[in-house]
């Protein structure tokens, strides 16, 4: 779908900026991503149940690795070797500490239970971005045993609506407790306190929501769509982060809530201006390009960034998303869609050989580099006597 391919696009953007320090708000874009993730992914399960009559669900865990792990070892492996030449001394060694979470799709809990803080620490670490994708992961595990077992039921859609509205409500109640602490990086980064804007895309993946939605008008919808954009629009502009009062009291929620609004809208209303204008090329360029893109920005704005300081804050940004948007498309072109499209060497015995082969080519890597001495290169005291 176009328009939900340009929602990804208006959503990197915003991340984007964001790290790079010219939009307060624009991390809210991964809840559209993940509102986005949690429509599709339940879409998709729905849409086999009724064909088929039960879920594939080896097949579906399989699809998701052919989609999300190639790109991610790609970058992971790329970005150490990186970092080992051109990272500090402390970027190297939390790069290679994290790297085994990474690989594991949990590195949000290993920040959360080393109480490693995202809003102060995230500078450090070129895998501090990694956390959404291992929220992701951890919900595409356990989401589809969920729909698989309630889409055997007659009402099975209505059971799904269901789960993933309490859920959504349950996860609310966790981050509004949890956002309470002064470091709010639990209730950031938890898969079960994010997972409500994962949970509330899926919701309106059902068909009691969908059939709702399809009787909406055109301009009405149009209307609404206008509404829900400029809503999300000013979240990204005037949000600040942790500072702001209300975003673990609900702000999260409402802000997630929204974007499954506007999901469902350009998806189930035809010929919608809205859709026109999200699906068009830029946008639609940017979202096709979002995984990679999204991998790759963090990495380079850390390495890169500090030795652009000349070009100024738009001068060196400009750069380093033009070397993220290039290393993406490589990575699109020569990882994502032969993997996903099952070229010749992504088939059968190579594809597993090829699997083999990265995963080991990581694991070496993780254990060549040598991990640097804590305070390596720093100034020695005994020679300021």
């Amino acid at each position: 779908m176009a328009a939900l391919d340009g929602l990804r696009g208006f959503a990197v953007a915003a991340v984007l900026l964001f790290h790079a320090g010219h939009l307060p708000g624009g991390f809210l874009g991964v809840d559209l991503f993940f509102a986005l993730s949690g429509f599709l992914i339940t879409g998709l399960l729905l849409g086999e149940a009724t064909a088929r009559g039960q879920i594939a669900l080896a097949a579906f865990w399989s699809r998701r690795a052919r989609r999300l792990l190639p790109a991610l070892s790609c970058v992971v492996v790329v970005t150490v070797v990186a970092t080992w030449a051109w990272g500090s001394t402390e970027q190297l060694r939390f790069a290679l500490d994290d790297m085994p979470w990474v690989g594991t799709q949990t590195v949000n809990w290993h920040y959360i239970t080393e109480q490693i803080g995202y809003w102060n620490a995230s500078d450090t670490r070129v895998f501090a971005h990694l956390w959404s994708i291992g929220v992701e992961w951890q919900f595409y595990l356990a989401w589809p045993l969920v729909v698989a077992v309630a889409a055997r039921w007659r009402c099975g859609e209505r059971i799904v609506a269901s789960l993933a509205g309490v859920g959504a409500l349950i996860s609310l109640a966790l981050t509004v407790s949890l956002g309470a602490a002064v470091d709010t990086t639990r209730a950031y980064e938890g898969t079960d306190t994010r997972c409500a804007a994962l949970l509330l895309g899926a919701l309106v993946a059902t068909a009691p929501v969908r059939n709702l939605v399809r009787r909406v008008p055109r301009r009405a919808a149009d209307l609404v769509c206008l509404a829900l954009g400029c809503g999300l629009a000013v979240a990204w502009a005037v949000t600040e982060g942790e500072k702001a009062p209300l975003l673990f009291q609900g702000g999260l929620f409402l802000h997630s809530a929204t974007a499954a609004a506007l999901i469902v809208l350009m998806a189930q209303v035809p010929d919608t201006w809205a859709a026109r204008v999200a699906g068009s090329r830029l946008p639609r360029g940017l979202g096709i390009l979002s995984y990679s893109l999204y991998l790759w920005h963090w990495p380079v704005y850390l390495l890169l960034l500090p030795r652009l300081s000349v070009l100024g804050d738009w001068g060196g940004t400009v750069l380093a998303i033009g070397v993220s948007l290039a290393a993406a498309a490589m990575t699109k072109r020569f990882v994502e869609d032969p993997v996903r499209c099952r070229a010749g060497w992504a088939r059968g015995r190579r594809g597993v050989i090829a699997v083999i082969a990265v995963a080991l080519a990581g694991a070496v890597l993780w254990a060549a580099v040598p991990e640097p001495v804590p305070g390596a290169g720093t100034v020695d005291v005994n020679q300021l006597r």
